[in-house]
């Protein structure tokens, strides 16, 4: 399974971009989005921005892996749980 993560673009440069991942910057491809703009988000998979989308749906998908890493958080894994019995 892959996971594309959004990201804001905070800059661009040629065919890079630097983009904020709550906080979080990293320096990323923008070949395949060559229309992306500052201050717009793009959903970001192994290093390539692959897909601009709007201010709603990235934070919508935020809102959803924050409630999955926060239920992750609250569940304790055991030896069992991790399949290392």
């Amino acid at each position: 399974m892959c996971l594309a993560i959004p990201g804001r673009v905070l800059e661009l440069n040629g065919a890079f971009a630097t983009v904020d991942f709550g906080g979080v910057k990293r320096r990323i491809g923008t070949a395949l989005t060559p229309q992306v703009a500052v201050d717009e988000y793009v959903l970001v998979h192994a290093g390539m921005a692959i897909q601009v989308i709007d201010v709603a749906e990235a934070e919508r998908t935020l809102e959803l892996i924050r409630e999955v890493y926060a239920d992750l958080a609250d569940e304790e894994i055991g030896p069992e749980g991790a399949g290392l019995d």
